[in-house]
């Protein structure tokens, strides 16, 4: 099996850089890898562009006019773009080791999503974090010492632990999440009614446990590390509650304004 990664971003293009940098040297490279652009100006293109040029795999872009924060339209379509049966979705500032896609498709299983974790790196680190930080133990080991990476526990590498399956909402993010496409397609991809910050991922778990899929984690495996940035607008947040618990009361998965627009029931 192969993977396919979908990168969401907004105005971040050294961030991008080196995510990009950090998806051309895996162990297990992608076979195409998707910039899901919510609106970003013209330098995202050009990191883009430059990356394109030097990427062994199709590297594309897609973009959309800068209305607000609008993920779950621009990773529909990017997930509709994308071709290969298993999808790894991650964003534009969080920096994957190098055995990110191949612990992603080691831990893939049919009947499952994969719940990734994440290294929160701290403020002033965040400005010189690179693609190269993230292959260096050493480095990291002593910058976790001083104080400036959160959650730095999942920092050893150990395949050998067992990952767990769950059926919890907590700690649901799709900036490290791995899908496979025909599930995505069941329930119809993110629902687009969702705008501003927030709530997005979670309506999309509830609607994939729905389904009947079950949560895939591990604390040691496929990780990234989430750059630090100033905390999003949460002025929507209220109306995304709303969205969130009218999925919790529903009884379908399908959702009507997502991959495919208009409404069915379930079949």
């Amino acid at each position: 099996m192969q993977a396919a990664v979908i990168v969401t971003t907004y105005n971040r293009p050294r961030a991008l850089t080196e995510v990009l940098r950090a998806l051309s040297r895996q162990t297990r490279p992608p076979v195409e890898v998707t910039v899901a652009d919510d609106g970003s100006g013209p330098q995202t293109a050009a990191v883009v562009k430059k990356a394109a040029a030097k990427a062994a795999y199709p590297l594309q872009h897609v973009w959309q006019e800068d209305r607000g924060f609008r993920a779950a339209r621009i990773r529909n379509r990017a997930i509709n773009a994308c071709r290969e049966e298993y999808l790894i979705l991650l964003d534009g500032d969080c920096i994957p080791g190098r055995h990110f896609i191949e612990d992603h498709l080691r831990l893939a299983r049919a009947g499952c999503f994969f719940q990734g974790k994440r290294i929160l790196v701290g403020r002033r680190l965040s400005r010189r974090f690179t693609a190269d930080y993230a292959d260096s133990l050493g480095k990291l080991i002593f910058h976790a010492l001083r104080g400036e990476l959160g959650n730095w526990h999942h920092l050893p590498r150990v395949p050998f632990v067992k990952p767990a399956r769950t059926r919890r909402l907590g700690g649901v993010r799709s900036c490290n999440m791995g899908l496979f496409k025909k599930d995505l397609v069941a329930v119809n991809g993110f629902n687009q009614d969702f705008e501003g910050w927030g709530r997005e991922d979670t309506e999309l778990v509830v609607r994939l446990y729905r389904l009947g899929l079950k949560r895939m984690e591990h604390r040691f495996m496929a990780i990234c590390y989430h750059l630090w940035h100033p905390e999003h607008d949460r002025r929507d947040l209220d109306r995304n509650d709303r969205l969130l618990e009218a999925a919790l009361t529903s009884t379908s998965y399908y959702c009507k304004n997502g991959l495919m627009t208009g409404a069915r029931s379930n079949p």
